[in-house]
């Protein structure tokens, strides 16, 4: 064979790996480091959210006002686990708010720290589960990218109160991480078992996991495997699980009255725009995330009829469907991911109503990666003569996403500028007027909340809370009859409104009609058998009428249910105090001084129940400490029996 001959022989192997490397965007491009070059990236994107603050939007409820975050004990663990709270269970989301209360009290930066971090361990994840579903790199890196800087998931990650959102998300991810490794390593026990355990505690973040042993179902399928008996025997443990906790939440929701008919209100018809439209949104806003805002509500029906553009989402959705039809090629990985949006989104579509928002951001923060699939398949099959074009308008997006999301984390900031940019996006709603009156209200800006209060009944006269929130103001300025009104239309509104009864019981009282607030008291305790506050009131007029027994009863059915409420804690030791029962005031001093080792008057009144107890030391050791408190009374307490 002459040297010729020898060059001429075509080569059967050489031309062909170079052809792939040359037509597909090759996993050994892939540095090792990239999915933590990701991390990095994705933590100074969020760095801003750390240093935000606490909210009026839900965070006062989760943290501020939340009893079950102040008992760090194994009652007070035992009673978040056992208890529904502002109509949600989600028992291991508010047990990460307890450690974090008793270790940093109100201080938001380690609130907003744990949920940064929950979301670079979701973004590495994502990289995992999505690397071994695809076995490509490249598609888990651009998954993972996207998850990481959309800014459809700030709201999830800026927000203290959606802790549950990058809680369950986490626990989630692990169980499908953990249920790809059981499908792996050839079904081992010791898999399916860690995948059923962290589905069981993504469940018990939050209640949205349900739909999980369908995905699994979906990613049987997309994996080659049978439907069968076998198969549907093996997801069964998963599905008894959905099963209850969907029933706890459906209950939870419905005793908190959470649950309402916003979406059957509609009618039928109207409701199936009402959902085709929030499929559209979601699309949308995956491309085109621009005026994005804290709530979507609900649109207002004119002449029986939606907004034109509720009634093009149909349209819009078939022509969808029909194109996924059409298209040949990628279609099993376009099916499934579209597939994995629909099942993870489905529970957030508002088919049972809950709340006044149509559609939510924080909603997509686990739906999108279906999404984010479909794209990180097509571009790890991008061909070479294609990829400059390719990662070029990904890198746009990226970039757009990244500067889109950095802004969004600044509307997070506090209650101030989220209100603002409620009002701004949505000048029409009633909601975002309502949450600034309340933000002014504490802020002690009185006639600011009241004008705020006015223009969100102009612009909503259902909504009790306004009218509710109005009395209150009303009666800080003193006008005790026009907040009676105001409770009266509330009630009226809402007849299962505790709070509203207890404030108008307290209006009644000061205006002199104890027996009307002590109806009001009762009815509050009624409907809400824990109302600690109703209790200390009811009591506190007992009292007044010279029932002491039936005033004491009443404080301690406040402070059993709620051991951290101060009021009733001080009203029973003063009156143990002033009708002779020294030593319970003492003890009740004792466990104040726990509550509120600060407050002089605690170690003023110990002392002067103490001296009736013959105790002059003991008495003396807690003037002297009122004392270095600031109290004047126990300066002359020192000086008259301390010599």
């Amino acid at each position: 064979m002459s040297g010729k001959t020898i060059k001429n022989i075509p080569s059967s192997k050489s031309p062909v790996k170079k052809q792939n490397v040359d037509k597909k965007v090759s996993a050994e491009n892939v540095p090792k480091w990239a999915p933590y070059a990701i991390l990095l990236f994705t933590a100074l994107l969020y760095s801003k959210a750390i240093f935000n603050g606490i909210t009026n939007f839900d965070d006062d409820f989760y943290i501020i006002k939340n009893p079950f975050i102040r008992d760090f004990s194994w009652h007070g663990i035992k009673a978040i686990f056992t208890s529904f709270y502002s109509s949600n269970y989600h028992p291991l989301t508010t047990l990460t708010y307890l450690f974090e209360y008793s270790w940093f009290g109100l201080n938001p930066l380690p609130y907003h720290l744990l949920n940064v971090l929950l979301h670079l361990l979701n973004v590495l994840l994502i990289f995992k589960f999505i690397e071994k579903l695809s076995g490509k790199k490249v598609t888990a890196l651009v998954v993972s990218l996207l998850f990481a800087v959309h800014p459809m998931h700030v709201e999830s990650v800026a927000w203290i109160s959606e802790r549950k959102d990058v809680l369950y998300s986490m626990f989630y991810l692990l169980s499908l991480f953990a249920y790809m490794r059981y499908l792996e390593t050839g079904f081992r026990t010791k898999q399916y078992v860690a995948a059923l355990m962290f589905f069981l505690a993504s469940l018990f973040s939050k209640s949205a996991a349900v739909t999980l042993p369908v995905l699994l179902i979906a990613i049987d399928i997309y994996k080659g495997r049978k439907i069968n008996i076998k198969l549907i025997l093996e997801k069964s443990p998963f599905f008894l699980l959905s099963l209850i906790f969907g029933i706890v939440t459906l209950f939870s929701q419905g005793i908190g009255g959470s649950i309402s008919n916003s979406v059957l209100s509609y009618g039928f018809i109207n409701k199936i725009f009402l959902l085709s439209y929030a499929v559209s949104f979601y699309i949308i806003k995956l491309i085109a995330p621009f005026n994005l805002c804290a709530m979507h509500y609900f649109p207002d029906l004119k002449g029986g009829a939606l907004p034109w553009q509720y009634y093009l989402s149909l349209p819009f959705l078939l022509v969808i469907a029909w194109l996924l039809i059409k298209i040949t090629s990628f279609r099993k990985e376009m099916l499934f991911g579209v597939f994995f949006f629909l099942i993870t989104i489905s529970v957030m579509l508002q088919i049972v109503s809950v709340g006044s928002a149509l559609t939510a951001e924080r909603y997509t923060y686990i739906s999108y990666i279906g999404f984010f699939y479909i794209a990180g398949q097509l571009i790890s099959c991008t061909e070479k003569k294609q990829q400059k074009i390719v990662i070029g308008i990904f890198s746009l997006f990226i970039i757009m996403f990244s500067v889109q999301t950095w802004n969004r984390i600044k509307i997070w900031k506090d209650s101030k500028t989220l209100t603002a940019d409620l009002i701004e996006k949505n000048p029409d709603v009633y909601y975002g007027y309502w949450l600034r009156g309340n933000l002014r209200n504490t802020e002690g800006n009185l006639e600011g909340a009241l004008q705020d209060y006015n223009k969100a009944i102009l612009l909503n006269p259902a909504f009790e809370d306004s009218y509710y929130n109005r009395g209150h103001v009303l009666d800080d300025l003193g006008d005790v009859k026009s907040a009676i009104l105001d409770y009266n239309k509330s009630i009226i509104l809402n007849p299962k409104l505790p709070d509203a009864y207890n404030n108008r019981g307290w209006a009644y009282y000061k205006s002199g009609d104890t027996k009307a607030a002590m109806l009001d008291y009762d009815k509050a305790i009624s409907l809400n058998p824990g109302y600690a506050e109703a209790y200390n009131n009811r009591g506190w007029a007992h009292q007044g009428l010279g029932d002491v027994k039936a005033a004491l009863h009443d404080y301690t059915k406040a402070i059993l249910s709620n051991p951290h409420f101060l009021k009733p804690c001080y009203n029973r030791a003063a009156l143990k105090l002033n009708t002779g029962d020294f030593a319970g005031a003492i003890e009740d001093f004792n466990n104040l001084e726990k509550l509120n080792s600060n407050d002089n008057t605690i170690y003023y009144n110990r002392g002067v129940s103490r001296l009736n107890m013959k105790d002059i030391k003991g008495a003396c050791q807690d003037w002297k400490k009122a004392m270095e408190l600031g109290n004047e009374a126990a300066a002359k307490m020192m000086e008259q029996y301390c010599r």
